[in-house]
């Protein structure tokens, strides 16, 4: 069974939900990442866990960047090419800030449980405080540093809270073995805390989750 390194130095990235996925992730693992972008995060568990790793990218101008890193990187759609995957082909199957533009985030998560032995998904948590404040003093979609674009020209089609995911977690019957929530600065709410600090002072939410 491949074994995560809690040993191992900071992760040197820019992107918090970046650097605490490297955290969850086992040496050698073969992963998935699933909306990859520019391929930042496939490289750096390329470099930094010596990962075997695929990505899949909806954007052709995306997939030919990560091609010009030397990452293998395929042109698909989270809620068209999953169905695609065999069971248990990947260690891990990772969704980074990516399931709130998926039209159809329950069977996108249950293809990841299916796809990888662990699923890693990280969101902007629609509950924080800010975001709430917004909505009671102007009633309009709030805009943030997480959530930058107008209503009308963002991409994020489903918004969820961190409370709304763990339910869905419940639905699916998927595991949560770890979860993670932060602010801007990075800073990680202590586990211990119940659910409601975590889905009211939690910026982005990064869970780790397997099927029995």
């Amino acid at each position: 069974m491949l074994a995560r390194d809690e040993t191992m130095a900071p992760v040197r990235t820019s992107r918090v939900d970046h650097a605490l996925i490297a955290k969850m992730v086992a040496r050698g693992a073969r992963v998935l990442d699933v909306g990859c972008g520019d391929g930042a995060l496939l490289q750096l568990l390329t470099e930094t866990k010596d990962v075997d790793g695929r990505g899949i990218e909806v954007t052709r101008e995306r997939v030919n960047a990560c091609v010009a890193r030397g990452l293998s990187v395929i042109q698909g759609d989270a809620d068209r090419d999953l169905d695609k995957y065999p069971d248990k082909a990947f260690d891990y199957a990772i969704l980074s800030l990516t399931i709130q533009a998926t039209r159809r985030p329950k069977p996108v998560l249950e293809n990841l449980l299916r796809i990888g032995r662990h699923a890693i998904v990280s969101f902007p948590n629609f509950g924080h405080w800010w975001i709430r404040s917004q909505l009671l003093v102007t009633g309009r979609m709030p805009t943030t540093a997480n959530l930058p674009e107008p209503w009308y020209d963002s991409p994020d089609a489903h918004l969820c809270t961190i409370r709304d995911f763990v339910d869905l977690c419940g639905t699916i019957d998927a595991r949560v073995e770890q979860k993670v929530a932060f602010n801007a600065s990075g800073k990680q709410l202590g586990s211990w805390q119940p659910l409601f600090v975590h889905n009211m002072l939690g910026e982005k939410a990064v869970f780790l989750l397997t099927r029995d």
